[in-house]
């Protein structure tokens, strides 16, 4: 299993939900299960960029954080479902309002993500031929 080498930074409250939600997935994983998404297949299913093996990474880290609990199911093939814990379910909420911020503010946010994402020559390195000029 992987042991971090840095300790964590546990200061405020602020770093304390940055080292439980801090993963590109995990936000999304807990509305997914809340919203009754609990095998991991349907997950991936809902959350078609994430790999088999980062969901369960990601899984195992708030399974870890007591944010979810895991079930396996005693049949062939094994069947596995999460659920949100009294404690994950607290989340929610604070998911809910970041989501409906992100929905007022979307076409703001999609102009500068792509304006920062956007490929130029000075980013690149690339030479880029002036047009006008024929070869």
């Amino acid at each position: 299993m992987y042991v971090k080498k840095i300790t964590p930074s546990l200061n405020c409250g602020l770093d304390l939900v940055g080292e439980v939600l801090y993963g590109k997935w995990k936000i999304r994983i807990l509305w997914f299960i809340h919203e009754g998404y609990l095998r991991p297949s349907e997950l991936q299913r809902k959350i078609p960029d994430v790999t088999r093996r980062v969901l369960n990474v990601q899984l195992k880290e708030l399974e870890d954080h007591e944010m979810v609990t895991k079930t396996i199911y005693p049949v062939m093939p094994p069947k596995v479902e999460y659920e949100l814990t009294e404690f994950g379910k607290t989340l929610i909420p604070l998911i809910r309002s970041i989501g409906l911020w992100g929905d007022e503010h979307q076409e703001r946010l999609r102009r500068v993500i792509l304006k920062h994402n956007e490929p130029s020559s000075a980013n690149t390195g690339e030479h880029r031929p002036n047009p006008r000029i024929s070869v």
